[in-house]
């Protein structure tokens, strides 16, 4: 199994910010399958003022390049995102169309 950890932000915005974290009290269920059909075993977002950051295990068969194309083809995925647009405010380092950008580890106590 292999986990990345991404980031994103959110827009400054008390009531936006409430209205997201709604949200993701009740992921729609076509959502949860779609990112389980894609090989993710597990995924947490975990929020810090207006930053967020996503953790994912994903089995040896995920691909983003496959989760990609299988979004863009999922009308309920291309709903959520651009509900979820609504709330996301791209890194200003982010290339142009990316939402969350992949990390790079620094540091693992073993």
């Amino acid at each position: 199994m292999r986990k990345y950890c991404l980031a994103l932000d959110l827009r400054d915005d008390p009531a936006l910010i409430a209205a997201y974290e709604e949200h993701h009290r009740h992921v729609w269920p076509e959502i949860i399958q779609s990112i389980r059909d894609a090989g993710i075993v597990q995924m947490e977002i975990y929020r810090v003022a207006t930053r967020l950051f996503m953790i994912m295990e994903v089995s040896d068969t995920f691909s983003f390049e496959a989760k990609t194309k299988a979004d863009a083809a999922d009308p309920a995925v291309q709903r959520w995102e651009n509900l979820m647009s609504n709330y996301q405010q791209h890194l200003s380092f982010a290339p142009a169309n990316t939402k969350w950008v992949l990390m790079d580890r620094i540091f693992k106590l073993t």
